[in-house]
């Protein structure tokens, strides 16, 4: 497994992003396309982030009937991204069709990921406000099976979870997680969060990270420490 440091480009404007982004003069980060700017911007900003040599994870996190999933996975394997997901909670057949609908003619497809519970989510508000009264742990165990089942390729989980997901699904079977900070940082709406050595040593395969780089002084520093604290560079 290739674990790599993803980089969060929450940002509402082409103009914003690359201005981030050409600070990058070596390595291209990976970065992951959210809703904010996908939204903003369409998929233009995709096929030009692609242009400019950037491994690209599209987190529109799908859900829906899973015709309609099928299709619009359809649409987004066109894109050529590297990786994109859905809501493992619209079912084991939604994800089927995704699958279905990402596979291009040729049997090539972006890694698919299935999002399990929210990193803003705990016990407390998973049972008050979606009235699931199973343990938050039991949850994410029980959606990453599902996504296993489905064929996808691994799961949004918090660090914490990433451990126990390869008990249960594999050691190949991809964590990709959220609620990164650094040691010294601000937590912000994040309810379940470690840091990048530590995820590292829970068993995160990949770590999304967003406002402790883009928002930092030397975003360039900022992303540096995240690759050497996660991959030990």
């Amino acid at each position: 497994m290739n674990r790599d440091v993803i980089v969060a480009l929450d940002f509402d404007s082409k103009e914003k992003v690359f201005a981030f982004l050409d600070k990058f003069e070596g390595r291209k980060p990976f970065v992951k396309i959210g809703m904010e700017l996908y939204y903003a911007e369409g998929p233009e900003i995709v096929k030009e982030i692609k242009r400019r040599g950037h491994k690209i994870f599209l987190d529109l996190k799908l859900h829906d009937i899973p015709n309609t999933v099928k299709k619009a996975m359809a649409v987004l394997s066109a894109l050529d991204v590297d990786m994109t997901n859905l809501h493992a909670s619209g079912t084991v057949r939604m994800m089927q069709g995704a699958l279905e609908g990402l596979t291009r003619a040729d049997g090539t497809r972006p890694m698919l990921i299935a999002v399990t519970q929210l990193t803003s989510t705990d016990q407390e508000s998973m049972e008050k406000d979606l009235w699931i009264e199973k343990p938050l742990d039991e949850v994410v165990m029980h959606y990453a099976e599902n996504a296993k089942v489905a064929g996808l390729d691994g799961v949004v989980c918090s660090p914490l979870e990433a451990g126990k997901v390869h008990g249960v699904c594999g050691d190949n079977f991809v964590t990709v997680t959220p609620g990164v900070r650094f040691a010294d940082g601000d937590i912000g709406d994040q309810k379940r969060v470690t840091t990048p050595a530590k995820a590292r040593e829970l068993g995160s395969d990949f770590i999304v990270v967003g406002r402790p780089i883009t928002a930092a002084e030397d975003p360039v520093a900022a992303y540096n420490r995240c690759v050497k604290e996660f991959l030990g560079e």
